[in-house]
């Protein structure tokens, strides 16, 4: 059974960071891409960054760049989202999700990715 679980959200300053962690299991980790996903109550969830099974170069949102580092560890089924210069605008819960395509290129859209995790609160005060 596949399974993927967030953790490392929590309440933080503005400027301040936090790593999020994605443990993954019951899958070949390194064969898949896997995203990061955020969403606030009435919007639709957006992609934050993207990291290729084929170890490409990552993908992020514009809101996130320069700020947002992604990196995989496929020995451990792990990725992690490194959230430094943190503004209140990056409140929302943070989501975790793996999903193969044949795609050399990760992509940035929900509908690619078929495993997902329960999602880790996120909470930037100013």
């Amino acid at each position: 059974q596949i399974q993927v679980v967030e953790s490392g959200g929590g309440a933080v300053q503005a400027g301040g960071s936090l790593r999020l962690s994605c443990q993954a299991s019951g899958m070949i980790f390194a064969g898949y891409h896997v995203a990061w996903f955020r969403q606030t109550p009435g919007k639709e969830r957006e992609g934050v960054s993207c990291a290729s099974w084929s170890r490409g170069t990552p993908d992020y949102a514009d809101s996130v760049k320069g700020r947002f580092t992604i990196s995989r560890d496929n020995a451990q089924n792990t990725s992690y989202l490194q959230m430094n210069s943190l503004k209140s605008e990056d409140t929302a819960m943070y989501y975790c999700a793996a999903g193969f395509t044949s795609n050399f290129l990760c992509p940035l859209a929900v509908n690619e990715y078929r495993h997902w995790g329960q999602g880790t609160q996120v909470t930037v005060s100013s």
